[in-house]
């Protein structure tokens, strides 16, 4: 049986609740998705103090910026309208190269925890691209919310899928063209688009 992958956002939780809430579920490493592991806000998170906090219940911290970052530098991985393209980085070899390290990791007895800022999964790349490519290879995943609440990954997906296509199941000429693996394709690009980082010309 494959290893739960279980992600978190820490603006929704105070830092001893966030620490309690890893080492409730077991986690024995935490990976560091953001691009810049820094934050003004919610200073208790940036890279060497949170290593610490962590290092303190024996969770190892590993930032995974260029695997997993949603601010990538390669403009290759941009389309048109200069947004991240999650399809096309999830095929890059940074990208590929991250989710083989979690994997031996998981071979080897490591828990993850994919760690970025938003409380919602939904509005966090840490889910609609990450952890999309370890449930698509049969990964159960968890994403860990405040005040005790959990969310699957399926489960997200179904709320994917009420967002972009609230009447899929009512029309039976509509559910015979397209099937709900090419709607639910379809709801990630569109989620995408709206959350994906956007690079300026300045950045060129």
């Amino acid at each position: 049986m494959l290893e739960t992958v279980y992600t978190i956002g820490y603006a929704g939780f105070a830092i001893e609740d966030f620490l309690d809430v890893l080492q409730d579920c077991g986690i024995s490493a935490l990976v560091d998705v953001r691009s810049s592991p820094f934050s003004s806000f919610h200073q208790a998170y940036n890279r060497d103090g949170l290593a610490q906090a962590l290092g303190a219940r024996h969770i190892h911290y590993r930032s995974y910026a260029r695997e997993f970052g949603a601010r990538q530098t390669d403009r290759q991985y941009y389309n048109a309208q200069h947004c991240l393209d999650f399809e096309a980085f999830a095929r890059s070899e940074p990208f590929l190269n991250g989710v083989q390290k979690l994997k031996n990791g998981m071979d080897q007895g490591f828990r993850f925890a994919l760690m970025c800022a938003e409380t919602d999964p939904i509005d966090c790349h840490r889910a609609i691209l990450v952890a999309r490519a370890f449930s698509g290879q049969g990964y159960p995943v968890v994403h860990l919310c405040p005040k005790g609440r959990t969310l699957t990954h399926k489960e997200l997906e179904l709320r994917l899928l009420d967002r972009y296509f609230p009447d899929r199941n009512q029309c039976s000429m509509f559910a015979a063209a397209q099937d709900e693996a090419a709607l639910l394709a379809e709801a990630y690009r569109l989620r995408n688009a709206e959350i994906g980082y956007r690079i300026q010309e300045d950045e060129t």
